[in-house]
């Protein structure tokens, strides 16, 4: 009886080369797949044409196939449309978590199942727990790359057949591992951002499809502090770009976007990063994707706003086939609509929900 199929999502990055490595280590019949997410980059600034060169260099090295296959229409419509949507909607939306859902885990997986794959396999920090009631998602080990926030749309059918290798090893247990494999990649940093904006600055990538519209930077009083581009290039609790340069009577302090008005184009500032208007207890969804909802949801809940933020304590308040309400024991900074509300149970990760209002 052959070895089973496992059909690898090589990025060129580390963490899928030595998930490979991994992967043929442990007896399976192991094929690469790199996905082309983005085409369209006359500046040079997404390295997609560099990172398939160290996949290819990678599968050379673990002597196993690399097929490539281009996703990029599929990502236009399904993430970059709606990125762009959102943007303009005044939205904060986090195309990760949509890559993921749209493409990653549906044709990607669809195609891999084409070559012949018994299971998907990627780099990312999470583990799944196989069990008769089927999979069940969980943070990774190491939980400062833990990635279980940005898998949290993915339709739990789709997650039978997945198996993440890393999730059980920190990151520098990854680079070690790619090191002793004499993985041509291993000192290759690790990629931060989004493909196709790559290392440029946002607001001016944003201005390519979404049309400048200038205003005013006031403070809290509705003095003028300042001009911006438009409302669309800022979100709530920013910081930086805002360009706002010494104000008399003001202190030596950074300004923190506190709110946005569209009917006159004033952005608001303030230097309490703590101020009222960013902090929020009451946090509700539109809609709520559950990868698994347990009959009853008993015991401590945690939830996060954000990538990398700490698991904070909360209590569901509200459900309806519109959405979850969320209660957070602390009040949270600059939740933003657009953004996810991933929820846990102890160790799993249970969903989440695009946030659409905060109180």
């Amino acid at each position: 009886m052959s070895a089973p199929h496992v059909v690898v999502g090589m990025s060129g990055g580390v963490d899928s080369s030595v998930s490979a490595w991994l992967l043929k280590e442990q007896g399976y019949r192991v094929s690469g797949l790199f996905m082309v997410n983005w085409t369209e980059d006359e500046e040079g600034y997404c390295t997609a044409a560099e990172d398939y060169q160290d996949a290819r260099a990678v599968c050379e090295e673990l002597a196993i196939p690399l097929h490539r296959v281009d996703f990029s229409a599929e990502y236009r419509e399904r993430v970059f449309s709606r990125f762009l949507a959102d943007y303009a909607a005044g939205k904060t939306p986090n195309p990760d978590v949509l890559c993921n859902r749209e493409v990653k885990f549906q044709p990607f997986r669809e195609h891999a199942l084409r070559l012949g794959a018994d299971f998907i396999a990627t780099g990312h920090y999470a583990r799944i727990a196989h069990g008769p009631d089927g999979p069940r998602l969980l943070k990774a080990v190491d939980g400062n790359k833990d990635q279980t926030y940005f898998l949290a749309a993915v339709d739990r059918e789709h997650l039978r057949q997945v198996l993440f290798p890393i999730g059980g090893l920190t990151k520098p247990e990854v680079r070690a591992l790619a090191q002793r494999a004499g993985l041509p990649n291993h000192r290759k940093k690790d990629s931060t951002g989004i493909c196709f904006i790559g290392e440029r600055e946002f607001r001016a990538f944003l201005a390519n499809y979404l049309k400048p519209d200038p205003g005013p930077i006031v403070d809290e009083s509705g003095a003028i502090v300042g001009r911006h581009q438009g409302l669309t290039y800022y979100t709530l609790g920013q910081r930086r770009g805002l360009q706002i340069g010494g104000q008399r009577g003001a202190r030596e302090a950074p300004w923190y976007v506190i709110a946005k008005h569209p009917a006159t184009r004033q952005l608001v500032v303030s230097q309490d990063a703590q101020h009222p208007l960013l902090m929020s207890q009451r946090l509700r969804t539109e809609g709520f994707h559950w990868i698994r909802r347990p009959r009853e949801l008993v015991g401590l809940l945690t939830a996060r706003i954000r990538h990398r933020q700490a698991l904070q304590a909360c209590t569901i308040t509200a459900e309806t086939t519109a959405g979850v309400e969320i209660r957070f024991d602390q009040p949270q900074r600059a939740a933003v609509p657009g953004q996810y509300l991933v929820l846990y149970a102890g160790e799993e990760c249970l969903g989440g929900g695009e946030i659409s209002a905060a109180a």
